[in-house]
């Protein structure tokens, strides 16, 4: 049958495609950008119904169209969620099941470089739903923004149902699909998820300057989500062939390709292409990647695999913590007694970064929290430790940086401490004496 046939024979309405999954399923859903909003209404509006319940829910990273429909408070009865990284959605939920004494989020600890084998080993999934870019004449669709778990979960899935948006960007890469792979398809031309930066506060551009500093002609970079890393960015537009390998692709990193400033000729693998495994950011920035073969898509667990990373040099890493203890280890998704977001692949590109031939890795954060009142410099976590002491090599605050490697324990808490707000030095030098 020809590709053009068996496309038309696979396409229906989204109301028809969830139609067969039964109560009980184990369903995985594309995240981020790559939620495919048609899908997930038709399956909320079975749950509403009373037709569909049980449901176990796998993913990370949700936005906009998961919290409208599935993932509305009101139909936690029915759908329950198995989050590996919580967002502002998820936390308002737990907010909520706090007041009401129940608990609506089930959270699943697991590094983003193993949510693939998760999901294909340890989950009896019985279907799997994204959001692809439109097929070309040869039969594929790509995975768009978001390969990451979602190339695995797609073949792991008993069931796979694609939601085709014309919006959604062709890559280049590992990632495409075929429509021999698919079951299902529904149409929904809809605008994409957008993902914009607020304004950067002083604390933070005095943190993204220190950090620019230590970044040379020829690293090659990972950047995390949000203002610093943005920041950081727009400081290295007159450096010369750097390079990108980065589980998140932004649009701050798009720049520096766009400005001749990462070139990434530099590079051991993936010479002269940009590499990530999910993208995030703006209309303009989504039609940067179309199409484009100097970037490269790739599923997680090779794109955050340590030892892939590592056989690029001068790998330089940058993330963010919420809390780092005076031995240097580092709690970066623990805040107030609650779980506030995931491990993610922060622990994976700490170890990628430090192995790296002239690699740095670095942890960020501003010196306080909750308007001043609090330290992020502490002598104990408040929450699990997401980077150990052992990996952690650079932290960044405000107030400078240091360099942790091959120092004491004493030699830590003392440079950790010039680290910290003034206010808080002398009691946190209190607790070494």
């Amino acid at each position: 049958m020809a590709f053009e046939e068996q496309y038309a024979a696979k396409l229906t309405s989204a109301a028809k495609a969830v139609y067969g999954i039964p109560s009980g399923s184990h369903i995985a859903m594309g995240m981020a950008v790559a939620e495919p909003p048609a899908l997930l209404s038709a399956l909320a509006a079975r749950a509403e119904a009373g037709d569909l319940s049980d449901l176990k829910l796998w993913y990370f990273h949700s936005m906009a169209h998961a919290g409208k429909t599935v993932l509305r408070p009101g139909l936690l009865a029915h759908v329950r969620p198995h989050c590996m990284f919580l967002s502002s959605i998820e936390r308002a939920l737990l907010k909520d099941a706090s007041r009401k004494g129940i608990p609506p989020v089930e959270f699943v600890p697991v590094a983003f470089s193993d949510s693939p084998q998760l999901l294909r080993d340890k989950v009896p999934l019985d279907s799997f739903i994204t959001t692809v870019s439109p097929m070309d004449r040869h039969g594929w669709f790509t995975f768009g923004t978001s390969n990451d778990y979602s190339s695995t979960a797609a073949r792991s899935a008993k069931n796979l149902i694609v939601e085709v948006n014309e919006k959604m960007p062709r890559v280049f890469g590992e990632s495409l699909l075929h429509i021999s792979e698919v079951d299902a398809i529904v149409e929904n031309n809809v605008p994409l998820g957008e993902e914009t930066c607020p304004a950067i506060i002083a604390e933070e551009q005095k943190i993204a300057s220190t950090i620019a500093g230590m970044i040379d002609d020829r690293a090659c970079l990972q950047m995390g989500i949000g203002t610093l890393p943005s920041a950081v960015c727009a400081l290295l537009e007159d450096r010369k062939d750097l390079g990108i390998h980065t589980e998140l692709m932004t649009p701050a990193l798009a720049r520096l390709a766009e400005c001749g400033a990462a070139t990434n000729q530099a590079k051991t693998t993936y010479h002269g292409r940009s590499v990530f495994t999910f993208a995030m950011g703006d209309r303009a920035f989504y039609d940067f990647l179309d199409d484009n073969p100097t970037m490269h898509s790739a599923p997680v667990d090779i794109v955050n695999d340590p030892r892939h990373i590592s056989k690029n040099d001068n790998v330089v890493s940058v993330n963010a913590t919420l809390q780092v203890n005076l031995g240097g280890a580092c709690n970066s998704e623990h805040l107030m007694g609650r779980q506030y977001s995931g491990a993610g692949g922060q622990l994976d590109f700490v170890r990628g970064a430090t192995a790296s031939k002239g690699g740095k890795s670095i942890i960020a954060c501003r010196s306080t929290a909750k308007n001043g009142t609090v330290s992020r410099i502490v002598p104990t976590l408040d929450g699990p430790v997401t980077t150990p002491r052992n990996d952690t090599h650079i932290v960044v605050t405000e107030y400078g940086f240091a360099d942790l490697k091959g120092k004491s324990l004493t030699q830590r808490a003392e440079a950790l401490i010039e680290l910290a707000h003034p206010k808080f030095r002398a009691q946190l030098a209190d607790t070494i004496r």
